[in-house]
């Protein structure tokens, strides 16, 4: 569960993921046999539940929460989960939890005006009360409501051996002036916009957890330019582990839904990442908040024909898992889910009889697999010396090229990316060492749904190119990904 190890995370709605004949849920008990099989068979490290605490309102998804210490009973008893997790961590699975200290509905049985007066919200609305979720917020500047607040988040790890929370809209609780307008928030004592008893929670919260329990790890939602989110508490970071990258999201999905023959007046939207990439420790997400209110599905979001559309998630795919940082994936994204994610039904598993969703399955299978045994691709994953391009700036051909670095230098990977329906031939890059270079990945491979396009091994020739002394010539399928080694 360390940063150096492999997070490949899948995003989970219980309520949603499978269903039974006549719509009903599987229970924590079913879920333990089947979500557990079809995760570990997927080679994903660790799953990731949307809220699991007693919530009143299915259309919330489990962000509105009423039983901070209570599993929801939509699926069972509380030993039910626990069987659920026990079950994920003896097949070597980590699960992480989302956790919403953010705010809390009105619901009368619920917190708000619990004895009568504002105990646990604050009293004035411009702090105490979320416009856009219609939802109380916490005092933060209130003891009992910090102690309630990081008792729950023990809770958790502690009575349900849980390795990790996210932490859910953390943007919202650093900032007073989150989604308001001018006069409706008041600034701080220094005349600023920042929440500084919401800050001083989070920096407690994180501290408390990380003395706590030894090897687990918290994760922000965070979705600002606040600095040092993912940097320790006493260098004067907030505390997190990780933080959701919520840039790197944004862009790599604009550039990929324009037509690949306007990519190249756009190649600086994917290079743009690297400017920021080890300022925090990310997780790159493609998570439930892509594929819901008419945003499409990520296979609808990728432009072209029906072979294109699935080439260039694949190759979407690939360029995620090759990126510095850790992944999560919302659930359905690793088959090519067709529709948008819809709460109240299961997922669409019949469209694995056909050969490019299943292709698609396969390609995630194996892109975790290779994440996993490839220590470039996670043992520096948050460190500059991880990385390094190759050639970031052929935007005519919009190819990219890049290396990930291991500790071992034996252990370093080549990744070339096109981004074009139009196969390169003979492409020539520079490598860092003279020697034979195998294909070991190709998001191209006929079992994926691609074209077949391959590398034999490739020797170097003394052909300086990139400003390394050798190179290699090689071929680049379209709206492919290759990697040697």
């Amino acid at each position: 569960n360390g940063l150096d190890n492999p997070f490949s995370v899948y995003e989970v709605h219980l309520g949603s993921w499978k269903k039974k004949d006549g719509n009903d849920f599987l229970s924590y008990q079913e879920l333990s046999e089947d979500l557990v099989a079809y995760v570990k068979k997927m080679n994903f490290t660790h799953v990731e539940f949307m809220p699991v605490m007693e919530y009143p309102y299915d259309p919330s998804w489990g962000y509105q929460l009423t039983g901070y210490f209570a599993p929801t009973s939509r699926f069972g008893e509380p030993e039910g989960l626990k069987l659920l997790i026990d079950k994920l961590h003896q097949n070597d699975i980590g699960v992480i939890l989302d956790w919403v200290p953010s705010h809390f509905p009105e619901d009368a049985h619920g917190l708000g005006f619990f004895d009568g007066s504002n105990l646990y919200e604050h009293p004035d609305k411009r702090r105490g009360y979320h416009p856009d979720w219609k939802s109380l917020i916490f005092n933060y500047g209130r003891n009992e409501v910090r102690a309630f607040l990081i008792s729950n988040a023990l809770f958790w790890l502690d009575q349900y051996h849980v390795d990790g929370l996210r932490v859910d809209a953390v943007a919202s609780m650093l900032y007073l002036d989150y989604s308001r307008e001018d006069g409706e928030w008041e600034p701080n004592i220094y005349g600023n916009n920042e929440n500084l008893e919401a800050i001083s929670f989070i920096r407690e919260l994180n501290e408390e957890v990380y003395r706590s329990f030894e090897g687990v790890q918290t994760i922000a939602e965070e979705s600002t330019s606040f600095s040092m989110v993912s940097r320790p508490v006493s260098i004067g970071g907030l505390g997190f582990g990780m933080k959701w990258m919520m840039g790197w999201m944004h862009d790599t999905l604009e550039y990929f839904k324009k037509e690949p023959i306007y990519r190249q007046h756009h190649q600086n939207d994917l290079t743009f990442s690297m400017t920021y990439t080890f300022t925090e420790n990310f997780m790159l997400p493609f998570s439930h908040d892509e594929v819901v209110y008419g945003k499409q599905s990520l296979l609808y979001k990728m432009p072209g024909d029906e072979w294109q559309k699935f080439a260039n998630l694949r190759l979407l795919y690939g360029y995620m898992f090759t990126h510095p940082g850790a992944n999560l994936l919302f659930m359905g994204a690793e088959f090519g889910q067709s529709s948008e994610w819809n709460f109240e039904k299961s997922l669409d598993w019949h469209l694995l009889q056909y050969d490019f969703h299943s292709g698609i399955q396969e390609l995630v299978k194996d892109l975790n697999a290779l994440y996993r045994g490839r220590p470039a691709l996670y043992q520096k994953q948050f460190s500059s010396d991880g990385f390094q391009w190759i050639d970031y700036g052929d935007s005519e051909n919009s190819v990219l090229s890049y290396i990930r670095k291991g500790h071992d230098p034996k252990n370093d990977i080549i990744i070339v990316c096109n981004f074009t329906p139009i196969p390169r031939e003979k492409y020539r890059i520079g490598v860092p060492r003279a020697g034979q270079f195998k294909e070991i990945f190709n998001s191209d491979a006929k079992k994926y749904g691609g074209s077949g396009i391959k590398n034999t091994i490739r020797k170097t020739a003394k052909k300086p190119w990139h400003g390394h002394n050798n190179s290699i010539e090689i071929s680049i399928p379209p709206l492919g990904m290759v990697i040697f080694h």
